[in-house]
């Protein structure tokens, strides 16, 4: 059983390295992008870091017709202001109507002012782009004929408990998800993509209904890239993290709290058993069966070091803690759980239902 264990576990790092090899990688394209682009930022106190975010997207080029509109889902604490005064257009967004969450109706709002854009960027207020990013971005959107694209940034982590989670992202589409079937698929249900950075067709994503296809989706990244597939397109996945990064959460209690209003939706218990029996287990089963457990805990930090070096993570040593790693996620997601059930999930001010 422990060397069928350590099988498992080795066929798994195999498919993490085949993913990385077939991974999509944006690239600055040679010429500029001659279409009409919108960026759309959606924010709600976001003072406190929007700054290099707006800093970058100014600096964008290779996109002589892009438009750049920020939306201030209610803030109160002058993030609107601050934008203004980088000459950014702001609009204020108006309250979430009954059935709708805040991001969901940010991202709509923010779509319906830019009726003339081909292609619409989403990015969230921690997402730092490269100059070359929105140009590589349409270009990728187009280059993989795909109606959403969604580019993931380099995932910044710098307290310890950032570095025991935040790697997770990464590694667990990159090792679970076969990308290209994906890409292929009609099926609904085999799709991701995440919302900090996500490129849409304008008219692919109106076929899909938008976000108004999502307005009650906790998960409204994924929720797109699935009614995007139910609307007869295509979705596609790349490495961005040569042109963007991104810093989640600051610190653990952000980082709990921000995965505790989605974990409850995302994770269901069966997953997190499979991932403690495969990645926890292994250095327990040292004691018993020293070499299947040893194979099966170093496959799995080959793994954690594949997925790194394919996007652009600290692989050293932080790929040693993956044990730690999948039993900290477990954690997370029964707290989340826990919360929901309770119905005492909030971020920033609002509460989750």
């Amino acid at each position: 059983m422990s060397w069928l264990l350590a099988a498992t576990v080795g066929a798994l790092t195999l498919h993490t390295a085949v993913n990385a090899l077939l991974l999509r990688r944006l690239r600055a394209p040679g010429e500029a992008v001659d279409e009409p682009v919108a960026v759309l930022l959606p924010v709600r106190n976001e003072a406190g870091r929007v700054e290099p975010c707006l800093r970058a997207l100014l600096a964008q080029r290779g996109v002589p017709r892009l438009r750049i509109v920020a939306l201030d889902d209610g803030s109160t604490d002058g993030t609107a202001g601050m934008i203004e005064e980088h000459g950014i257009r702001v609009v204020e967004g108006a309250p979430p109507p009954a059935g709708w969450l805040g991001k969901p109706y940010a991202c709509q709002q923010l779509a319906d002012l830019v009726p003339d854009a081909s292609v619409l960027v989403f990015v969230d207020a921690d997402v730092v782009l490269a100059p070359d990013a929105v140009a590589a971005a349409v270009a990728g959107l187009r280059a993989a004929r795909a109606d959403l694209l969604s580019p993931y940034p380099r995932m910044v982590a710098r307290t310890a408990g950032e570095r025991l989670i935040q790697p997770l992202l990464q590694w667990s589409w990159l090792t679970f998800l076969p990308l290209r079937a994906m890409e292929r698929s009609a099926r609904p249900s085999l799709a991701a993509a995440g919302g900090q950075f996500l490129v849409a067709d304008r008219a692919g994503y109106d076929r899909a209904g938008g976000h108004a296809a999502v307005h009650d989706q906790v998960l409204e990244d994924v929720a797109l890239a699935r009614a995007v597939k139910r609307a007869g397109g295509r979705i596609a996945l790349a490495d961005a993290s040569a042109l963007a990064s991104c810093r989640m959460y600051a610190g653990w209690r952000e980082l709990a709290d921000g995965y505790a209003k989605s974990l409850w939706a995302a994770v269901g218990w069966p997953v997190v058993l499979l991932l403690l029996a495969l990645y926890a287990l292994p250095p327990l089963l040292v004691t018993v069966a020293p070499a299947a457990g040893l194979t099966a805990y170093l496959l799995g930090v080959a793994g954690r070091v594949i997925s790194a070096a394919a996007t652009g993570g600290r692989a050293w040593p932080d790929a040693l803690a993956q044990p730690a790693s999948v039993v900290a996620f477990a954690w997370l997601v029964a707290r989340s759980r826990r919360l929901h059930r309770q119905g005492r999930l909030t971020w920033r001010g609002r509460s989750v239902p």
